[in-house]
């Protein structure tokens, strides 16, 4: 390793009680979507954010907000941070986003959620994970280059986005569509993603399909069911039919883990609230990750073709909604700069051999794909997103931002 790099990470190592307590104010500062009830945006967390920035000598940043009339000041923030590199040609991207989901039942966790709590080597919070970890390495990998004195190889630019936790249109998506501040060639990397052995750099995903199924048919007292048509029961051979989607789409890609496209039922409406009336309703819902080598619409006219089946059999009617349908975005190459980039840092810093893999869940990363620019996700995390009890380890913290900046010293 080279002396520059002992250098910068001898001072990432001095930084450790700073991010911890970065990471303690961040937490404190709710910011949430206001899709969510007790949303109220990001503006106040990215106020915080930007003034601490600023009171470090980060003082290179530049503002792309949505506007949003459902929150109070009217905006969603998102601002980009900005250290000059040797070379302007292409940059390098480091995307954090600042909102968070809200910490559900209360119980379930041992303290406020809102309080930061250390146990050990793990901090516990909502947020400290998803995604202030990346937030809070990216940020003190530039702080220790700018502290130094040290010149990024490339334009190295912190991005900080809202509501990615809710869709991302109002966040990268719309920072993306509407500023064009992405070259082809330039390096991204988002934080968001990966494994506590830091083994996974994340180049492709799935396609999302969530299907909605509304079956009705004719609600009637319990003991005269031959008065009505039970949607409940409809519903269920429904249920019975779509195991079929494993047959059908069977392909296996060993890029992915798991290696399948996964068709599973998951949410149930409530339909009546009496054990004695049978059901004219139901309301039913599907998650399906899907392997790129399938087209989704095929899967939706699988499942058309099954509830038109039942419709016959049983004299319900049944309606399929898509709450959501990502089609899969193009892989980032796994020969790609930012790809090898990353995969050398980990070595260096970690000592482990990553390797690039697909995952089922989705990332803001297919909206950088989507539009021909290639991303690659890698974090060093606990896998504790949105559960209670959310927690980030500080070493996988501070080892990370060793990572982001042994890439943003790095020469392709």
């Amino acid at each position: 390793m080279s002396d520059i790099l002992e250098k910068i990470f001898d001072k990432i190592d001095s930084y450790r009680d700073e991010m911890v307590e970065l990471q303690r104010k961040l937490t404190a500062i709710p910011a949430m979507s206001p899709n969510y009830e007790e949303g109220k945006g990001e503006v106040a967390k990215a106020k915080f954010l930007e003034s601490w920035i600023k009171e470090r000598g980060l003082t290179d940043i530049t503002h792309y907000d949505t506007p949003d009339d459902r929150v109070k000041e009217g905006i969603r923030p998102n601002f980009v941070v900005k250290l000059k590199g040797k070379n302007s040609d292409r940059k390098l991207w480091i995307m954090a986003h600042i909102d968070v989901v809200p910490p559900g039942d209360l119980s379930e966790w041992g303290g406020d959620p809102w309080k930061m709590r250390i146990e050990g080597d793990d901090m516990i919070g909502r947020g400290v994970e998803d995604n202030q970890q990346g937030l809070v390495s990216g940020l003190y990998a530039v702080l220790a280059l700018k502290e130094l004195g040290i010149e990024p190889e490339y334009d190295t630019c912190l991005i900080f986005v809202s509501d990615e936790e809710t869709g991302s249109k109002l966040g990268i998506k719309y920072v993306l569509e509407n500023h064009k501040i992405l070259g082809k060639d330039d390096l991204i990397i988002v934080p968001d993603a990966g494994e506590p052995d830091s083994s996974m750099i994340e180049t492709a995903e799935k396609s999302i399909l969530w299907m909605k199924f509304t079956t009705t048919g004719k609600q009637c007292h319990g003991s005269t069911p031959e008065q009505g048509i039970n949607a409940h029961r409809a519903a269920a051979h429904l249920i019975t039919e779509l195991d079929g989607l494993y047959k059908k789409f069977d392909k296996k890609n060993n890029v992915y883990e798991p290696p399948i496209s996964t068709f599973e039922p998951t949410m149930k409406e409530a339909n009546v609230t009496n054990i004695n009336t049978i059901p004219g309703t139901d309301v039913i819902a599907y998650d399906c990750r899907v392997l790129p080598e399938y087209n989704t619409d095929d899967v939706l006219k699988y499942a058309r073709d099954k509830a038109d089946k039942i419709e016959k059999e049983l004299g319900v009617t049944i309606e399929i909604s898509t709450p959501q349908h990502e089609k899969a975005a193009p892989p980032t190459p796994n020969n790609a700069p930012i790809v090898k980039l990353l995969a050398k840092g980990i070595k260096d810093v970690y000592n482990v051999d990553a390797k690039p893999m697909g995952i089922g869940g989705g990332t803001v990363a297919a909206h950088f794909r989507k539009m021909g620019l290639n991303a690659a996700v890698w974090s060093t995390i606990l896998d504790t997103c949105h559960q209670p009890e959310e927690r980030a380890n500080i070493t996988f913290m501070v080892k990370d931002a060793k990572v982001f900046a042994h890439v943003m010293t790095g020469k392709i």
